[in-house]
């Protein structure tokens, strides 16, 4: 329990941590790719309006490299004039299909991914101004951005991970040493109420065979102390299991051996109350875990059919492999359908459905279930639909 709950303090922190790291990480990006776009064309439009032209008759300074140019296109689509410290403009063509690319796109800015080229177009009565630049640059600063940030996020989410198992371990100390102190009380108890009562169970047997006392009351202190000394056995199993944590035992046990064991046992109590049990146990299943461990699950899911089924209803045990690492149990019967806030809490230890007032029990049953299923590395879980309910 305490392992679930650290894992799941964990959890939440690191997906709470690796949400805001996204969102931080993305808006770093966001505003860093805005502010250069905005840069790009706040120049490429500075440069429409005063368009660096050769003035004639004027030489330009050979050492001035702008990375843009700019085009004058007449109102016919031909180039008029062009001029680019920067560029090689002398392939009319390549620069005929960028002029082309620019007038053809509606709007005033755009981008040509072919040349990796972002244009600003001017327009004015009989003729048009584009200046291109060249972006390469922007999309290698967007590029290395994206690296740091993807490095920083990785650095950042083992920091908090770290952080994270090791503050949970501050936080659930308190609640480890509550769980270990209650774990510790319940075996205690149970431990020392188990011999006074042995012999309360034995002064009642010997009273009733000795005609000490009246038959109904001796029997009456026999059926509670059965009860009591069943609860008592219970507790003490859960108390063991927990004592051992949730780890996997080392062996295989034959699992189809132990369910048909537990068939085989709960079979004639099928029989006397009217019940028909049916069984598909694949053989040769082997699970890492406890054999007799193994046939006290069987066990406990069809005592609970059998307790809580119609009268004359249907039960169903079936084993199969799923794959090569994983088998399904499924223990079914035919009875009232469970609601969805009954279904959430059965697993809890004391819980007793409304539906089973009247039946005997303590509702430990299932909490033992899922504790030995867990050891083995395994889920349970229950359904309930179609007048069946499912283990």
């Amino acid at each position: 329990m305490i392992k679930r709950l650290r894992a799941k303090f964990v959890a939440i922190n690191m997906a709470i941590v690796t949400l805001l790291l996204c969102v931080i990480l993305a808006l770093v990006y966001y505003f860093t790719s805005a502010n250069l776009e905005n840069d790009s064309i706040n120049m490429l439009r500075s440069a429409a309006l005063n368009p660096p032209l050769p003035v004639p008759g004027e030489v330009m300074d050979a050492d001035v490299n702008i990375p843009f140019f700019t085009v004058q296109v007449g109102p016919g689509g031909e180039i008029i004039d062009a001029f680019g410290g920067y560029y090689d403009l002398t392939d009319s063509t390549a620069l005929s299909t960028i002029v082309r690319n620019a007038l053809r796109s509606p709007g005033a800015i755009g981008v040509i991914d072919e040349y990796g080229l972002r244009y600003y177009r001017s327009d004015s009565p009989g003729r048009t101004v584009l200046v291109f630049a060249d972006i390469s640059s922007e999309r290698a600063t967007l590029s290395g951005l994206l690296r740091t940030c993807v490095i920083i996020g990785v650095i950042g989410f083992a920091a908090f991970f770290g952080i994270s198992v090791a503050f949970s371990r501050w936080a659930v100390r308190p609640v480890e040493r509550a769980w270990d102190e209650q774990r510790k009380f319940v075996a205690a108890a149970s431990h020392e109420l188990k011999t006074p009562l042995t012999v309360i169970m034995t002064n009642a047997e010997l009273m009733r065979g000795q005609g000490a006392a009246p038959p109904k009351q001796a029997e009456s202190i026999l059926s509670m102390s059965q009860r009591m000394k069943k609860l008592i056995e219970q507790l003490l199993t859960l108390a063991r299991a927990e004592n051992e944590g949730d780890s996997a035992a080392a062996a295989a046990a034959d699992f189809s051996r132990a369910a048909e064991s537990a068939a085989l046992s709960l079979e004639p109590v099928c029989y006397e109350q009217g019940k028909v049990l049916s069984v598909d146990i694949e053989p040769g299943i082997k699970v890492r875990g406890d054999a007799g461990q193994l046939t006290e699950l069987v066990e406990i899911l069809l005592d609970n059919a059998v307790k809580y089924s119609d009268n004359g209803g249907a039960i169903a045990i079936s084993l199969s492999s799923q794959g090569r690492r994983k088998c399904l149990l499924t223990v079914a019967d035919e009875g009232p359908e469970l609601p969805p806030e009954v279904i959430e809490r059965l697993f809890t230890r004391f819980y007793r459905a409304p539906q089973t007032k009247g039946k005997p029990g303590f509702g430990l049953g299932l909490s033992i279930a899922e504790n030995i299923v867990r050891r083995c590395r395994g889920r349970i879980w229950a359904a309930s639909g179609g007048g069946m309910n499912s283990f």
